[in-house]
């Protein structure tokens, strides 16, 4: 769903560092995290808000389908513009500072859109929620290594990635209820006043690390920027990590970020109150595939690309069934609807995965950046051509969703006939591809004097169960491997 992949930098005495004989206490890392998570759980409801609030937007500002899509378009447009920005600044000013920074944005844009009757400004809050979004999620994952120990890192990203889905929820529901009782104004001022709060969180208890523990990452020329992007794309790993993402993400993202209730409501008659139901049933959705997603990445590595292609196809089917339906869809189709694409999240992380084995370590970050690419470029232009279609045909009717919603076909088309391009190129370099499996330097909190209170022991019991049968990172897939795994390779027969 909506991973920000900037460089995060972690060397070797911030996973995590401490002073000479200083205690840590669990508890605090544990802090750290739970108002970062926060933080991203509020992000992922500013970003989504409009979405839920489509028809009330293009009442009160009078605007058409493909305006409305604009509003969208340029909010992700600034959203993936600021990505690699986003993540060099992280390295250099550290996560406290960026996330601060981030509620400032995310709260002026909420405000501005509270009080907005005029479109230029509602584009500018838009704008701005959309910076504010960059930031947040790299900044967040930029704190585990530095306050959990290495083996922990995965399951908490991945545990991160999921709790900050909970944030669909609240727009879903409680915002849309707010929004449909109290008002356009009132409902956005207090959207607005949840990431202030957050912020404040941040000042009071984020640190970066454990004292010591964390310094600013060296500047990089343009130079070797550029050098770097071209050595990353050039790899067909990477590649088909880009086309896999596109293929799986773009439906899914479409759906939840602006095109899914205006569907809902007006195509299939469904109530605010249904449509919100299914939204949280699009989130719960995600939450409960993404471990089995993970498992099976981890498990089968050799077989990525065929999940790849299994989660296009099924995007597809379900789609063609649901547009086959002459009136509105049946209410069993329209939950087998939300849940295929709440599998596409999840799906699109095994691109991620894809680019980790077949790019060192060193080359990792920029590899991420540029899958990132994919799904939200396809998001791009599918959110734009389907304002487009709905305008040209009369707007928010059934029948102009029905065409408009095919804009995704030749998306998927492109994205298959690619996969198997880049599957075949990848398949040829896969002996020759020699990528040391990363090794996040464990030196664990263990390591020290440490006084567990009862957060510390309640985090690592529920770590340790849920390692015994989850083990993937959804941004950068298994992180410590022995050598000579499959994973070493791009695994991609």
């Amino acid at each position: 769903m909506f991973a920000i992949l900037g460089p995060v930098t972690v060397t070797e005495i911030e996973a995590p560092a401490v002073r000479p004989g200083e205690l840590i206490t669990r508890g605090r890392g544990w802090a750290v995290w739970a108002v970062g998570v926060l933080t991203y759980i509020l992000t992922v409801m500013q970003r989504t808000s409009l979405g839920v609030a489509g028809l009330e937007a293009a009442k009160r500002f009078h605007i058409t389908p493909g305006v409305l899509a604009a509003f969208v378009f340029i909010q992700v447009t600034v959203y993936v513009a600021a990505q690699t920005p986003a993540g060099l600044l992280v390295d250099r000013f550290g996560p406290r500072v960026m996330l601060i920074v981030s509620g400032v944005f995310l709260t002026a844009g909420q405000l501005v859109l509270a009080s907005a009757t005029a479109l230029p400004q509602a584009v500018l809050a838009r704008v701005l929620v959309g910076l504010g979004d960059s930031i947040v999620f790299v900044a967040v994952l930029g704190l585990v290594p530095r306050w959990f120990a290495a083996r922990r890192v995965p399951v908490i990203t991945q545990l991160t990635t999921i709790l900050g889905q909970l944030g669909q929820i609240l727009s879903a529901v409680p915002f849309l209820i707010l929004l449909h009782h109290a008002g356009w104004s009132t409902a956005f001022g207090l959207a607005a006043a949840g990431s202030a709060l957050a912020a404040l969180l941040v000042v009071a208890v984020v640190r970066n690390a454990p004292a010591g523990g964390w310094s600013p990452a060296p500047s990089m020329s343009a130079r070797q920027i550029g050098r770097q992007l071209r050595e990353v794309w050039g790899r067909p790993g990477t590649r088909l990590g880009f086309f896999g993402h596109m293929g799986t993400q773009f439906s899914m993202m479409v759906f939840a970020l602006l095109w899914g209730v205006p569907y809902l409501e007006s195509a299939q008659h469904l109530s605010a109150s249904a449509a919100g139901a299914l939204m949280t049933l699009f989130v719960l959705g995600m939450i409960c595939i993404g471990p089995v997603v993970g498992m099976l990445t981890s498990r089968y590595p050799a077989r990525r690309s065929w999940m790849l292609l299994a989660v296009i196809a099924a995007d597809a089917l379900i789609w063609t069934a649901v547009l086959a339906c002459p009136g509105p869809a049946p209410r069993w189709l329209l939950v087998l609807l939300v849940l295929v694409l709440s599998a596409g999240g999840p799906g699109s992380v095994i691109g991620f995965d894809i680019a980790r084995t077949s790019n060192p370590r060193a080359n990792l970050g920029v590899a991420q950046a540029m899958v990132n690419m994919g799904g939200f470029s396809a998001t791009l232009v599918v959110l734009a051509a389907m304002g487009a279609v709905m305008t040209a045909l009369g707007g928010f009717t059934p029948e102009a969703f029905r065409v408009a919603w095919l804009v995704q076909y030749p998306v998927w088309l492109v994205a298959v006939i690619a996969v198997l391009v880049m599957r075949r190129q990848a398949r040829g370099q896969d002996a020759k591809l020699t990528v040391r499996p990363v090794r996040e330097p464990e030196q664990a909190v263990r390591s020290v004097p440490q006084q567990l209170g009862p957060v510390g022991r309640l985090g690592d019991e529920l770590l340790d169960q849920l390692e015994q049968w989850t083990v993937i990172d959804p941004l950068r897939g298994p992180q410590e491997r022995p050598v000579g795994s499959p994973h070493d390779r791009i695994g991609t027969e």
